[in-house]
């Protein structure tokens, strides 16, 4: 009788151990909103002084004008927002088959080219400074929620992108990224208008 207690008392100590969410790591928190910052800086710094015939200058039929760039962000901010809290109300405990490594690469390869799906492409915003007021609310959003969670975001999936929630954080900053790297290729073509 006396095993008996003891391995359910073990049991119930082991399960509560266990079922208690983890949250970030110090480390973990200061790598992701170092990110997030620097793809926020680095969006304004690529975007702000251009004249309204750079921001839609279009390098070729079918591509996107810096202008759409910035608006595909304002669209996808809400969305991947959703997709975040969404995975926080699913079920705990799994792990994610990508690695940090994976996420930061999707950031900067360039090299494999995606089209947006059909409820992720720009809407038209035509105001660059409105735009990106906006996009300054969305990301301090994100920003603020990572400062201060103590949500497990290493135990939870984004079904969408078989990430843990803390590399779908990370991957809404590589692909703020990825964007600006497009809004970089656009600038340095042979056709950009000068003003």
């Amino acid at each position: 009788m006396l095993r008996t207690t003891a391995s359910a008392a073990l049991l119930c100590v082991l399960f509560t151990a266990t079922s208690i969410a983890a949250p970030l790591t110090e480390q973990e928190r200061q790598r992701l909103i170092a990110h997030l910052n620097m793809t926020e800086g680095w969006l304004v710094d690529e975007v702000s002084g251009l004249s309204q015939a750079q921001l839609e200058y279009r390098r070729a039929p079918g591509t996107w004008t810096i202008l759409q760039v910035v608006d595909h962000l304002l669209v996808v901010g809400p969305i991947y927002w959703q997709d975040l809290q969404n995975a926080m109300k699913g079920r705990s405990g799994q792990r994610s088959p990508a690695s940090d490594a994976d996420i930061l690469w999707y950031g900067i390869d360039r090299t494999h080219r995606e089209t947006a799906i059909p409820t992720e492409v720009p809407k038209g915003i035509t105001d660059l400074r409105a735009g990106l007021e906006t996009y300054r609310k969305l990301h301090a959003r994100l920003v603020d929620y990572i400062r201060t969670t103590k949500d497990d975001l290493r135990g939870h999936i984004v079904e969408r992108q078989s990430s843990d929630a803390y590399q779908w954080a990370l991957l809404i900053s590589t692909h703020e990224q990825r964007h600006i790297l497009q809004i970089r290729e656009i600038k340095s073509d042979a056709g950009f208008p000068k003003k």
